[in-house]
């Protein structure tokens, strides 16, 4: 009993979904609505948006726990523009997907996601790479352990909730926080390439979880970029432009492998 209480509690203190999908405007972005059903009977919604010329690789977009797909466009149109094509999908709860948004829901999700992907004419398996965002790090992680892809772009993410309860209410014992999302104790597991990228002035996931997720990291072919200028919110915005850079130049090695 107690304990289900805590986990709705964490639920509603660490999820924000957004219902509002607002549609880019007409020729900002190419995309095509995807509907995908999940093993629980749950719909989730999403964009499938082609790169702009012949495609260097496939990006399943992990995206973090406030908002919706809507305010992901920027970065599906940065990394289309770069030759990517792109998946980005609302977890449970958020935009137009069905249900309310859990721990296990999100990994769920991307499991279902992935298998749609999968499953896209001229789609090609060895190309395809994870990009979670914030709380969709911890999901893209998660993800990267059971079905490995190409490789996997952490950005912006925490340790764990049971970290970031602790750096944000000290006053509460980390016994009772449930240990949720926690990508510290399983990024030994990871297999493939690994990008993580952080703005330096991040206040809401300290640049210390970001760095900590890179050295826990298999030594082997990861790499780590910091935004001087950046914080959490206005990574694309103060960054944009290195930010596809960084991508760009780190999937190059990742796909040759």
């Amino acid at each position: 009993m107690v304990r289900g209480m805590t986990h709705r509690l964490m639920n509603a203190l660490l999820f924000f979904p957004d219902r509002r999908v607002i549609p880019p405007t007409s020729g900002s972005l190419d995309y095509e609505d995807v509907e995908i059903r999940t093993n629980d009977g749950e719909r989730l919604h999403g964009w499938w948006v082609r790169s702009a010329f012949a495609s260097l690789g496939h990006v399943l977009l992990c995206h973090g726990n406030a908002g919706n797909v809507t305010s992901r466009a920027a970065y599906a149109r940065l990394l289309a523009a770069a030759g990517f094509d792109v998946l980005l999908f609302d977890y449970r709860g958020y935009g137009r997907s069905t249900g309310k948004p859990s721990e296990e829901g999100t990994y769920r999700d991307a499991r279902a996601v992935l298998e749609v992907l999968l499953r896209r004419d001229g789609v090609d398996p060895s190309r395809i790479l994870y990009l979670g965002e914030s709380l969709g790090g911890a999901v893209a992680l998660h993800l990267a352990i059971e079905s490995p892809p190409a490789g996997v772009v952490l950005q912006s993410a925490f340790t764990s909730v049971r970290d970031m309860a602790h750096a944000v209410y000290p006053f509460i014992p980390r016994a009772i926080v449930p240990d949720a999302y926690p990508s510290l104790k399983i990024i030994a597991k990871l297999t493939v390439p690994l990008l993580v990228l952080h703005g330096r002035h991040d206040d809401i996931v300290p640049l210390a979880h970001g760095r900590a997720l890179y050295a826990a990291a298999p030594s082997a072919c990861k790499r780590m970029e910091i935004f001087e200028q950046a914080g959490h919110n206005d990574l694309l915005v103060l960054a944009g432009s290195e930010w596809i850079k960084a991508i760009s130049l780190w999937a190059t090695e990742a796909l040759k492998r």
